[in-house]
């Protein structure tokens, strides 16, 4: 049995997925220089990655896989995946500000450094009005002023 080409795609994953909505309607494929091109990922776009079938299906695979490409087989499932509540977001933003303003970044990945004056200023800044706040809640609850 002869082997033919029947689609080309530029990425792996592109092609793993064509292979196994091929495989999923009975039809069998592979997926050809996935090894050579996962090594080395620049070769994706210089080499292609082939989907190779038998010669006597290739005809229903290429159907198959232009009417996947038109969205004939898509689904509106819909998002199962609830959006962050207020708690989450505050606290998501409140370390994004701590974050820019002591560094401006990820400092776990990078190597260590010395902060730069910018960067001391933003952490004075924060220690201020965080003491600013803390004393502020302290003087209204003890002067009655909570409640």
């Amino acid at each position: 049995m002869s082997l033919v080409e029947i689609a080309r795609y530029q990425d792996v994953y592109e092609a793993d997925l064509a292979a196994a909505f091929l495989s999923s309607h009975d039809i069998e494929v592979s997926v050809t220089e996935r090894f050579q091109t996962t090594i080395d990922p620049l070769m994706q776009r210089a080499l292609g990655i082939r989907l190779m079938g038998r010669a006597d299906q290739a005809a229903r695979a290429r159907d198959l896989l232009a009417r996947a490409g038109n969205g004939e087989f898509a689904t509106d499932e819909g998002d199962d995946l609830d959006g962050p509540d207020s708690t989450v977001r505050a606290a998501s933003r409140g370390l994004a500000l701590f974050a820019f303003a002591t560094g401006g970044g990820f400092v776990g990945t990078a190597m260590p450094r010395r902060f730069s004056a910018l960067q001391w200023a933003g952490l004075a800044l924060i220690a201020a009005i965080l003491l600013l706040s803390g004393g502020a809640y302290l003087w209204a609850s003890v002067n009655g002023a909570l409640g």
